[in-house]
């Protein structure tokens, strides 16, 4: 499927403005929207790849640079340089990621290539802990979090807001989040009756899913990318 992409500029109420890089099929539409959260290294060409591949999948996509309000447009961290990201990571409070995902979702309610009811998120390492916040805060149809870090022991209390079935999905090698945080989130989300799939990949680190990290692992990322299409099939 052919795919058009541009990058444009969104006005957060009470904020900076945030940009944000979209990809969407060429013809045809009204498609589903997809709004595709960032890892902590930005939106990167990891990230606009993954939004890419997604409008080749049918959807309409956007990745809004979360960093907004610490960093220069189209900042993009390096991989082997936590620390320097680290200030603009600790930005992203919980009502800021709030914020500029109701401005991401409005944006693509409005928008005429958008079927306004199919409306969903996926989000990856730090990413995947706003399409969390997500889904509690907006009437997603469903979202997906690669190795959120940060949602059993940060917030918990948002397993009785979320709206849309939830897909988790964790590198079982991850020293990043331990095997009590993931169970205390699933505990939290069964104790609310929430729709909800908990997948690990037993032979996977954090950040397994991105090609350009050494954690990288193939066949994992490939069969977390055919459960993700399918979890977010409408």
């Amino acid at each position: 499927m052919g795919i058009t992409t541009e990058k444009i500029v969104l006005e957060v109420p009470g904020s900076t403005k945030m940009p944000a890089y979209v990809a969407r099929p060429a013809t045809g539409g009204p498609h589903p929207g997809l709004i595709v959260f960032q890892e902590a290294f930005g939106v990167n060409g990891h990230i606009r790849k993954v939004t890419e591949r997604f409008a080749e999948q049918g959807y309409v996509a956007i990745a809004p640079e979360l960093f907004h309000r610490t960093a220069p447009p189209g900042f993009e961290g390096s991989y082997n340089d936590f620390p320097s990201i680290m200030p603009h990571y600790q930005a992203v409070t919980a009502e800021a990621a709030e914020a500029d995902a109701r401005t991401t979702y409005d944006w693509l309610r409005q928008n005429s290539h958008v079927k306004a009811d199919q409306i969903s998120s996926v989000g990856f390492c730090m990413g995947g802990r706003v399409s969390f916040i997500a889904n509690s805060a907006l009437p997603l149809r469903s979202a997906v979090s690669f190795y959120g870090g940060g949602i059993a022991p940060g917030r918990p209390d948002r397993a009785e807001k979320q709206h849309g079935p939830l897909l988790l999905v964790w590198g079982e090698l991850d020293k990043h989040i331990t095997p009590e945080h993931r169970e205390a989130l699933t505990e939290a989300l069964r104790a609310q009756q929430k729709v909800y799939v908990n997948v690990e990949f037993s032979h996977a680190d954090h950040g397994f899913f991105c090609d350009e990290r050494p954690a990288y692992e193939p066949r994992s990322a490939r069969q977390a990318w055919a459960l993700t299409l399918e979890f977010l099939r409408p």
